[in-house]
């Protein structure tokens, strides 16, 4: 465990020393966020609308036999901005996106390519790492803020349509609009910051340390998702905390 930890850090260190080769990959990080989009926007669509129906689902009745429905759009909307978006989407790019980059730099691992990246003097770092580093720490704070508007869709959409809750769309985006502020919204983006960058530097890591064939690419790939979704979990404890304290 704590050689991988290290192992992690390490590479995260290199990628920050290729920072400065950003210019010369600028096509390969645009390739790789086309990518991200393409493969995350339908499924972060549909779930962010679910998630957004669900909470309005399970506290709207209860509020509204209190007398309490004006706040119904106030609490769907933190739950998005703040946690559920940002957790949620990290997740998703984990399995869809954290997978490929694993399975991918893993192959070629396996079948020698990265020693013929480095016979020809490129650096795998500089072209595979660092495109795929700075696209998901893009790609992802920008489908949280796709997923924390359309999640606030579908609560909307719950709480007009339901008849335990009935609240209409004006009073929904009152509430919404008396309970959100921009700190919300940055709250979240700072966490799926982070989240990515986690997500980025595991997946490439395992891909990298990838060894004995496809039977090994399977398991980095496994690796890959279920370390990247654990320390994402244990992140959003730590910066939850952090700008709890900030904010007051």
């Amino acid at each position: 465990m704590f050689q991988n930890i290290g192992e992690i850090a390490l590479l995260f260190g290199r990628t920050l020393k290729a920072l400065p080769q950003t210019r010369r990959q600028f096509r390969k990080v645009l390739e790789q966020l086309f990518e991200i989009g393409n493969a995350s926007l339908l499924m972060a669509c549909v779930l962010s609308l679910f998630i957004g129906g669900v909470l309005a689902l399970q506290t709207g009745p209860v509020m509204s036999e209190r007398g309490l429905q004006s706040f119904i759009g106030q609490i769907v909307g933190l739950s998005l901005c703040r946690e559920l978006a940002p957790v949620m989407m990290a997740v998703l790019i984990a399995g869809r996106v954290g997978s490929a980059m694993a399975a991918e730099i893993g192959s070629m691992k396996v079948y020698q390519e990265l020693d013929a990246l480095q016979t020809m003097n490129i650096n795998p770092i500089h072209y595979l790492v660092l495109p795929r580093m700075l696209a998901i720490s893009l790609g992802l704070p920008l489908l949280v803020i796709f997923a924390i508007l359309v999640g606030w869709v579908g609560g909307a959409l719950v709480c007009v349509f339901n008849a335990q809750i009935a609240v209409s769309f004006d009073g929904y985006m009152k509430s919404l609009g008396n309970g959100i502020d921009v700190l919300d919204v940055v709250n979240g983006l700072i966490k799926s910051f982070a989240f990515a960058v986690v997500i980025g530097t595991v997946s490439c890591h395992q891909g990298l340390a990838t060894i004995g064939g496809p039977r090994g690419i399977g398991r980095s790939v496994t690796k890959a998702v279920v370390n990247s979704i654990v320390l994402i979990l244990l992140l959003d404890y730590v910066l939850t905390r952090l700008l709890m304290h900030l904010d007051k």
